[in-house]
C-alpha cells in the first residue's frame, strides 16, 4: 500500500511522510500534518492534510505512492472532517460529583469534554529526464494543485531533477529518497497553483486525498525526517471495517486510561496529557506506537463530540456505506439502529526519530472490536461540612485517602514530583499516609 501519512497532535506535532521542497528561499518545515487512512481489503484512501512553516509562496511537497495516480484517483478534500475526526477520538476528561453522604444516591456524571484536549505543471525536457532515470509518469491539476507522478532509477537523478526544475531540496534528500526507489515506489509532486489557490479565497492548503490498490497496509514516514527538528509526533486515524488496526514491526500500546485525577488538573487537562504522553515515550524508549483511541464510529461514550455521519465518512472514503446519512444528532438508521456502524476509527500516536524508528510503520487490522479511550477522571468533591450528619465524618476521612491516591496517580503519570502534586492539589501535610513502615512497630 501506500500510505502517505502525515500527522497531526493536540500536542505541538511535527510529523510528514513526504518532504517539502521549495522554490523560494526561506525554510519549509511541516508543523501539524494530519492523515487519514481507510482501508479494507487491498483497497486504500488516504486523505492528508498539509500544515508548514514557511512562505506560501511556492512550494511543492513529495510522497512515494505505491503506483501511479491517475487523475480521477486524487481528489481535494474538507478540512472540517479532519477537525471532527480530532474533536471525536481526543483524549478526553470526564466530571462526576460526589453525592451528599447524608442521602443515600448514587453519583452520576455530570458532563464529558475534551480538552486539548491551472495549467498542468510543465515537466523537464523528455530526452534530459531520461538521462537522468527520471520517467513523468502523469501531470494534470487537481484543485489548486499542479500534480506531477515520477519514477525514477536512482535517488540523484531525482534530486536532480527536482533541483533543475526550480526546487530547493532539504539537506540528505537523496539518501531518504533512496530505500523507496528500490521499492519501485513512485513519487507523488504536488506543487501549489497560485492563481488557483487565490481562487478558492483560502489561507490555507485544503487536504489531499489518494485512492488507490497495493496489499502493502503501510505508512512511510521515514522521509518525512528530511524536514524534521528533533523528534516528531504523528498521529493516524484508520478507519477499517471491523477491528481495530495496531502495527506489525513495532509494539503497540494503549495509552493509560480510568485513572482519577486531582481537581487542578481541569484548569489545563492539554498539558497534563502532553506530560503522560511524554513519560510513556520514556518510558517506551521512544520505540512503541500508541493507541488513543479505538471505537465503533456510529457513537461513543462519554462522546467529546458527535461521530462522523456516513456521508461525512464517504467522504473521508470509506466506501463500504451504502445508506442515506441522517442529519447530525440523530441516530443511525437501521441496520445502524443503537449505534453500531461497519466503520471502527483507531487513533494512532507515535513519536519518533531516525533511530528509534529505523523502518517505515506496518500496519494489520485485528480482529479486536472492543472499544477503547484514552480517559481521565476527575472527582469532585461534595462541598458539605463533616459535622452534617453521622455518613459525613466518615466520607472526609475516605476523601483525605482518596485525594492522596489522586495525587500520587498524578505523579506516577507525568514523572512530576509528588511533593509539587500534593502542593498544587491544596493537600494538608497531615493529609499524608505516614509510611508503610510506621505500622509494623506502632
Amino acid at each position: 500500500m501506500l500510505t502517505l501519512a502525515a500527522c497531526c497532535a493536540p500536542l505541538k506535532a511535527q510529523a510528514f511522510c513526504g518532504f517539502y521542497v521549495g522554490k523560494a528561499d526561506g525554510t519549509l518545515v511541516n508543523h501539524a500534518s494530519q492523515v487519514a487512512v481507510v482501508r479494507h481489503d487491498n483497497k486504500t484512501v488516504i486523505s492528508m492534510m498539509n500544515d508548514y512553516q514557511g512562505p506560501m509562496t511556492d512550494f511543492a511537497l513529495v510522497v512515494p505512492v505505491p503506483v501511479v495516480l491517475e487523475k480521477g484517483q486524487v481528489h481535494v478534500g474538507d478540512p472540517q472532517l479532519f477537525a471532527q475526526l480530532e474533536a471525536y477520538s481526543t483524549p478526553r476528561l470526564v466530571e462526576y460529583f460526589d453525592p451528599d453522604p447524608c442521602e443515600i444516591v448514587r453519583p452520576m456524571p455530570l458532563m464529558a469534554m475534551a480538552s486539548g484536549v491551472g495549467a498542468a505543471a510543465p515537466a523537464a525536457p523528455p530526452m534530459q529526464d531520461r538521462a537522468l532515470g527520471v520517467t513523468v509518469e502523469a501531470q494534470y491539476t487537481v484543485g489548486e494543485y499542479d500534480i506531477v507522478i515520477l519514477s525514477a532509477k536512482q535517488s540523484d537523478g531525482l534530486e536532480t531533477w527536482l533541483k533543475q526544475n526550480g526546487y530547493k531540496i532539504p539537506p540528505r534528500a537523496s539518501a531518504a529518497l533512496a530505500p523507496y526507489i528500490k521499492q519501485d515506489m513512485k513519487f507523488f509532486v504536488a506543487k501549489v497553483n497560485l492563481e488557483e489557490h487565490r481562487k478558492t479565497g483560502l489561507q490555507y492548503l485544503r487536504p489531499i486525498q489518494f485512492a488507490f490498490e497495493s496489499p502493502k497496509f503501510m505508512l512511510p514516514i521515514r522521509l518525512g525526517m528530511i524536514n524534521a527538528n528533533g523528534p516528531q509526533d504523528l498521529i493516524i486515524y484508520l478507519l477499517t471495517r471491523d477491528g481495530r488496526v495496531e502495527t506489525t514491526n513495532y509494539r503497540t500500546v494503549k495509552m493509560p486510561t480510568g485513572e482519577n485525577i486531582p481537581e487542578f488538573v481541569r484548569d489545563d487537562f492539554k498539558g497534563f496529557y502532553k506530560s503522560v504522553f511524554n513519560e510513556q515515550v520514556e518510558r517506551n524508549d521512544m520505540r512503541a506506537v500508541f493507541t488513543e483511541y479505538a471505537w465503533n464510529m456510529g457513537w461513543c461514550d462519554p462522546c467529546a463530540t458527535s461521530p462522523l455521519t456516513p456521508d461525512e465518512l464517504r467522504s473521508l472514503g470509506v466506501f463500504w456505506l451504502d445508506q442515506q446519512p441522517p442529519s447530525r444528532g440523530q441516530f443511525m438508521p437501521a441496520p445502524y439502529g443503537g449505534g453500531a456502524i461497519p466503520v471502527m476509527l483507531t487513533r494512532l500516536h507515535v513519536r519518533y526519530s531516525a533511530d528509534s524508528f529505523p523502518e517505515d510503520l506496518v500496519f494489520q487490522e485485528t480482529g479486536d472490536s472492543e472499544n477503547y479511550q484514552a480517559r481521565y477522571v476527575m472527582q469532585h468533591p461534595w462541598t458539605g461540612t463533616e459535622n452534617a450528619c453521622p455518613a459525613a465524618h466518615s466520607y472526609f476521612e475516605n476523601l483525605r485517602a482518596r485525594q492522596m491516591q489522586e495525587a500520587q496517580t498524578l505523579a506516577d503519570l507525568t514523572g512530576w514530583s509528588l511533593d509539587s502534586v500534593i502542593k498544587k492539589a491544596g493537600l494538608k501535610g497531615d493529609q499524608q499516609p505516614n509510611p508503610w513502615w510506621q505500622k509494623i512497630w506502632n
